[in-house]
């Protein structure tokens, strides 16, 4: 059940991630009845004593609220926790309740569970926008349109070109969520200092017992101060948003009215607007009916741009010092909720919005067009440039585009039609088709197309790995 809920939550908390107060006061319940259960195992706890814990280990028995003014009163709610439980369960499994363990046994642990149903969530959802972006490239891998660098017209490209990176960024993003949820998601168990004194020498066989039960990673020793694996989480959630977040910024400036080449889908809508009757549509303005704005790239971002922040301040807490740090393990707890919260939330826009983006071909070919070959400037500087040289070349063409340039007029008329150009073409032996070939936008597209083919089949490659 999702628990994030709110006026924001709408754009903020999308998707199948839930770091609710629920899901953290759940998934640190799941730890306690794995570790009664292991403790049984082990001959260290009352036969049915992990079953006993289990069955009242259920966060809708317990609340949440007031577990966490507890927490004021020893730094994190686990003690509270562990109060209420003992008394829920059978006095003859009070003994199996937190047994060998501390608090941040249980919160690290518990922090494990929730990043796994994370991963898995956004993993899916970006498995699905990768999908619609390979369906992109596959139908439009010799679509031409203009290339832009630094925000300007550069040579022509495809729009097939344009998705395959998307893929290719996604599909990246994917595998290393893969290997970091697979390897790098371990229990936590190491008692009062790291050492399980508490346990005898049974506590190495109770870890064991209870990664077994949990289906985590049994790490070679605990992990209290050692949060390499909280940065590693951090950074496949920050390449995922990374990834989503190119291509729904491409995909806010294709959309802008003047360039068109792009045009979101119209999405899942919203209930009714106000007291007019009026329906919302998806992408509307509250003062201009006339508008039809991107709504899920400009939400996703507004998710992704929060996670460099989230990154920063969780890549500050990892020196942590001796045993247990002072701080920096409780400054991790909101950040990796909300770093997870916002990364769902984004691969799921991201899906939404790869499968329903709409492409506009003609509007690519027009705003080609509109350039009046300047693009192509490059193309016939190459082709001159064995009869007249580099340079010559260069030159050549540079004043033929400043002319083009500042007379509106096309590339092709101000080196045809300009005598001393046309004679300086005519002596390098140069006729007009070779030119007006060299201004065909179709045929200086390079290795787009093999491009694409290769991401293409990357990502079936990579679709087949990690398919269950």
């Amino acid at each position: 059940m999702r628990t994030h809920q709110g006026l924001f939550a709408g754009i903020f908390g999308r998707g199948g991630v839930d770091t609710g107060d629920e899901a953290w006061l759940q998934a640190m319940l799941d730890t306690e009845a794995a570790l009664a259960r292991a403790l049984e195992r082990a001959g260290l706890a009352e036969p049915g004593a992990g079953a006993a814990v289990t069955a009242v280990a259920q966060a809708d028995a317990f609340d949440a609220a007031e577990l966490g003014r507890k927490a004021a009163l020893t730094g994190n709610p686990v003690p509270a926790l562990v109060r209420e439980l003992s008394r829920m369960v059978p006095p003859d499994a009070a003994g199996a309740v937190h047994k060998g363990a501390t608090s941040q046994d249980i919160i690290d642990t518990a922090a494990m569970l929730l990043v796994r149903e994370a991963l898995s969530a956004v993993a899916a959802d970006l498995s699905a926008a990768a999908s619609a972006a390979a369906g992109l490239a596959m139908a439009h891998r010799d679509t031409v349109m203009i290339g832009r660098t630094l925000l300007q017209q550069a040579v022509p490209i495809t729009f097939g070109l344009v998705a395959a990176g998307w893929l290719t960024g996604l599909d990246d993003a994917r595998e290393a969520l893969a290997r970091v949820r697979a390897g790098r998601l371990a229990v936590q168990f190491g008692g009062a200092a790291g050492t399980l004194a508490s346990l005898g020498g049974a506590g190495a066989r109770v870890a064991r017992l209870l990664a077994d039960e949990l289906g985590l990673a049994l790490p070679v020793l605990p992990w209290p101060t050692d949060r390499l694996r909280v940065l590693d989480i951090a950074w496949s959630c920050g390449g995922a948003a990374g990834a989503l977040g190119k291509a729904a910024r491409d995909i806010t400036l294709l959309a802008q009215s003047e360039v068109a080449e792009v045009r979101e889908g119209e999405g899942q809508g919203t209930g009714g607007l106000g007291t007019g009757g009026h329906g919302a549509t998806r992408g509307g303005s509250s003062a201009m009916p006339h508008k039809r704005n991107p709504v899920a790239a400009v939400a996703l971002l507004g998710c992704t741009r929060q996670v460099p922040g989230l990154l920063a301040t969780l890549a500050a807490a990892a020196e942590q010092e001796h045993q247990r740090a002072a701080g920096a393990w409780h400054a991790e707890w909101e950040p990796l909720s909300d770093l997870l919260r916002l990364t769902g939330s984004a691969a799921s826009w991201g899906a939404e919005l790869l499968a329903g983006l709409e492409v506009d071909p003609a509007r690519m070919r027009e705003n080609l067009a509109a350039a009046r070959g300047l693009p192509m400037a490059e193309h016939v500087a190459t082709l001159l440039a064995p009869a007249l040289g580099p340079v010559a070349a260069h030159d050549l063409v540079a004043e033929a585009s400043a002319r083009a340039a500042g007379e509106g007029r096309h590339l092709r008329d101000t080196l045809l039609d300009s005598p001393e150009l046309r004679e300086r073409l005519d002596e390098a032996g140069i006729a007009p088709k070779q030119v007006e070939a060299a201004l065909d936008p179709a045929g200086y597209l390079g290795s787009a197309g093999e491009f694409v083919d290769a991401a293409l089949v990357a990502h079936t490659a990579l679709h087949a790995r990690l398919a269950p």
